[in-house]
């Protein structure tokens, strides 16, 4: 089961990303996580720039609602979305 932590203005939920994937895609959950497939290389910051995209464009926000609390240089990073519940976001991830 996926854990989103809700805050007052905001919800946060931890994921695994695999770069160099062929397409961009949750393609499963490892543990409490979300498994998140990129295509971009981890290079230069181009997996966290396109990991917020990725949720920008799938929980339907702004880019500027979506930022990485944490994990900028790993694999493991934590995912927080301003203005929307964690009902919100698990229902626009479709879990």
């Amino acid at each position: 089961m996926i854990l989103f932590y809700d805050s007052t203005d905001a919800v946060s939920f931890a994921i695994k990303v695999h770069p160099r994937a062929k397409t961009n895609a949750i393609t499963g959950r490892v543990g409490d996580s979300l498994k998140l497939s990129l295509t971009v290389p981890p290079v230069n910051g181009k997996a966290n720039e396109a990991c917020i995209e990725f949720f920008a464009k799938l929980l339907m926000v702004p880019r500027s609602s979506v930022t990485i609390a944490s994990g900028h240089s790993g694999r493991r990073k934590v995912i927080r979305v301003s203005g929307l519940t964690s009902r919100q976001v698990a229902e626009r991830i479709g879990m």
